[in-house]
């Protein structure tokens, strides 16, 4: 075949084409097929939503919070085991409760008395376990006396002190959770049943329905920044907090219930005490939960009159712009300072009749030689543990320092020192520079930083 023949043949030059014009834009009409599919992914999105706030909705209904019995001032006395006999289950029961109010009478140590005045102080009889036969009763009870007319005999009737309103917060350890006010729980409901009234401690117990469930949870236990505990308890218009724990452990289904109960106390999770209990049974731990709650009372108590639970100096119950923990210090500072002023002014006025020239020369010397010692409060930032350790150690071996204390300590955030100064404040302020510190100065405190 001739080459000429094998030509291709183009009817343009090659990579050329010819011009096209630009597409005109004009929009096309929705079709009735359209609408129809728009329609359901509406009505899934208006569903959807309703989904989601009865998710939210759903956190805080359901079975929550037990609300707690009305307080009384009432005198009482549990677990009193009464084994009688009668002429029929009505008259044995009666004979049982007569017994319960002399044995009651008699652990509180009152005076010899007839039954009908006995009777006569009895509010009521709590029957917390019982038992009745055709002619034997047998029962565990519980005695309420009226203050008003049995304090006369027993000498209480007076007004007591009591603490400052402590919020407390029962929690419950049981396989493996950890729960508050999640779900009604035993543990809720035996100090929800608890009567306050005769206690020393204030106790501000939350019923835990609707948001008070989101709100105290386990984790705020484990909490310690000052922020977060100053809302919560002036949300509840208390002054410091209660965590009675109980770790319950049931040994086998339907057997013994063993509790392990840990008394905690302030936003730092203190440590008062612990004891053990054990219950024979889920019907038997009732009555555990309510002895366990009456050992806890008596350990606050104890703790309230050794002077260990008192409200913590970091927190404060008004709404400030300055960070709560200063502010409860700068007051704390300032009441120290007034009662020291108090103090010398009421000296000074004693010595003021014996007050000659000589002597006061002498006392102007001695002020002169002496510096006067003071306690000051130390902010200082703890980024971890080996800071906290670094810094008491440096702010301790300053010029001029006598003694230091921690009254918080915020690992990851500011830990508060109280500083004891020969000294004034400007003189403590030079003397942690020397140290290497950045300081800043404010009213009666000091905040420190590498």
């Amino acid at each position: 075949m001739p080459l000429a023949q094998l030509r291709l043949d183009f009817h343009s030059p090659l990579g050329k084409r010819h011009s096209i014009s630009p597409m005109p834009s004009f929009s096309l009409p929705l079709s009735r097929s359209a609408n129809r599919l728009r329609q359901p992914i509406l009505i899934a999105a208006a569903l959807l939503a309703v989904g989601l706030a009865g998710a939210l909705w759903a956190q805080v209904s359901g079975e929550r919070g037990i609300a707690p019995v009305a307080t009384s001032a009432d005198i009482e006395v549990h677990g009193i085991e009464v084994n009688v006999t009668g002429k029929s289950p009505e008259d044995a029961r009666e004979n049982g409760w007569r017994e319960a109010q002399r044995k009651a009478w008699e652990q509180m140590e009152g005076p010899p008395i007839t039954d009908s005045r006995l009777e006569s102080l009895v509010s009521a009889i709590v029957v917390e376990k019982e038992e009745l036969g055709p002619r034997r009763y047998i029962a565990t009870l519980g005695v309420i006396f009226d203050r008003t007319r049995a304090g006369e005999l027993l000498g209480a009737g007076g007004r007591r002190a009591r603490s400052a309103p402590m919020l407390t917060l029962p929690v419950t350890i049981s396989g493996g959770t950890q729960t508050l006010y999640q779900m009604r729980t035993p543990w809720q409901r035996a100090w929800a049943e608890f009567q306050t009234g005769g206690s020393a401690i204030d106790y501000v117990r939350p019923t835990g329905a609707g948001g008070e469930s989101l709100l105290l949870t386990y984790g705020q236990t484990g909490r310690r920044s000052r922020a977060w505990w100053n809302d919560i308890l002036d949300e509840f218009g208390a002054a410091d907090v209660l965590m009675p724990i109980a770790h319950l452990e049931r040994l086998w289904p339907g057997g013994p219930v063993e509790g392990h109960f840990i008394a905690r106390y302030g936003p730092d999770s203190r440590v008062l005490g612990t004891f053990d209990m054990r219950a024979e049974n889920e019907d038997d731990l009732p009555r555990m939960l309510s002895q366990a709650v009456r050992r806890f009372d008596a350990m606050f108590t104890e703790a309230l009159a050794a002077g260990t639970l008192t409200p913590d100096p970091t927190l404060s119950l008004e709404a400030v712009d300055l960070r709560p923990e200063v502010r409860a210090l700068i007051d704390a500072a300032r009441r120290a300072e007034a009662a020291e002023a108090a103090a010398r002014a009421a000296a000074a006025e004693g010595e003021l009749p014996l007050e000659t020239g000589p002597v006061v020369e002498d006392t102007a010397e001695t002020t002169e030689t002496t510096p006067n010692v003071a306690s000051f409060v130390v902010q200082v930032v703890t980024p971890d543990a080996a800071s906290i350790d670094s810094a008491l150690a440096s702010v301790r071996s300053a010029p001029g320092v006598r003694g230091v204390s921690t009254s918080s300590i915020a690992i990851g955030g500011t830990s508060v020192l109280r500083v004891t100064f020969a000294g004034d404040l400007p003189a403590l302020a030079g003397s942690l520079r020397s140290r290497g510190w950045n300081v800043t100065q404010g009213e009666n405190a000091l905040a420190i930083s590498r």
